[in-house]
C-alpha cells in the first residue's frame, strides 16, 4: 500500500495521476476525494490545450485504474470519475488561476467589499501580494485578498 502522508489520499493520487496525465498529453487540473451520500468518489479532472473529450476521459480512466489498484492509496471502496473541468470551473490554486487569465470570472467573498459579496470581471491574475485581480466592466482593476475570496469561478455567457 502506498504511504498516504504529505497530502493524504489526494496527495498520493496526484503523485500517480500527474505524470500519467502528462504522458497521455493532458495536464492534471484537480483531484478530489469526497463523500456524497453513503458513497466515496475519487474525482480526477484533466485538461489540455485542445479541451477534453469523452474519449480522453476514458483513456485516462483505463490508464490510471490499474495504477491505483497497484498503489492502493485508498482503503475503502470508492467510485472513480475522470472529467474535464468544464466551461465554468472553480479556480482553487495558482496554476488554475494563471491558466484562466483573460476569462470572465465571478469572485464571491466571505464579507462584502464595496457593498457586495459577488463581483464580476475579467481575470487579470494574481498580483505580487497574492491578491486576485479582475478588470470590471468599467475598466477598473479590482483587487481581492485571497483570504477574503470564498470562491473564484469562470463564467460563460451562453447568449
Amino acid at each position: 500500500m502506498m504511504k498516504k502522508s504529505n497530502g493524504g489520499i489526494v496527495g498520493a493520487v496526484k503523485k500517480i495521476a500527474e505524470p500519467l496525465a502528462e504522458e497521455l498529453g493532458y495536464f492534471l487540473w484537480d483531484v478530489e476525494y469526497v463523500k456524497e451520500g453513503a458513497d466515496m468518489y475519487l474525482r480526477i479532472t484533466i485538461d489540455s490545450e485542445e479541451g477534453i473529450t469523452l474519449d480522453d476521459c476514458e483513456r485516462m480512466h483505463r490508464a490510471i485504474d490499474s495504477l491505483l489498484d497497484e498503489a492502493d492509496p485508498i482503503d475503502d471502496a470508492y467510485h472513480l470519475e475522470i472529467s474535464s473541468p468544464g466551461i465554468e470551473r472553480d479556480l482553487k490554486n495558482e496554476m488554475q488561476i494563471n491558466a484562466c487569465e483573460g476569462w470572465d470570472v465571478e469572485v464571491r467573498l466571505y464579507a462584502p467589499i464595496n457593498g457586495s459579496k459577488s463581483h464580476l470581471g475579467v481575470l487579470v491574475g494574481l498580483d505580487e501580494e497574492n491578491n486576485v485581480v479582475i478588470q470590471t466592466e468599467s475598466g477598473e482593476e479590482q483587487k481581492f485578498p485571497r483570504a477574503s475570496v470564498a470562491s473564484l469561478k469562470t463564467k460563460y455567457d451562453f447568449d
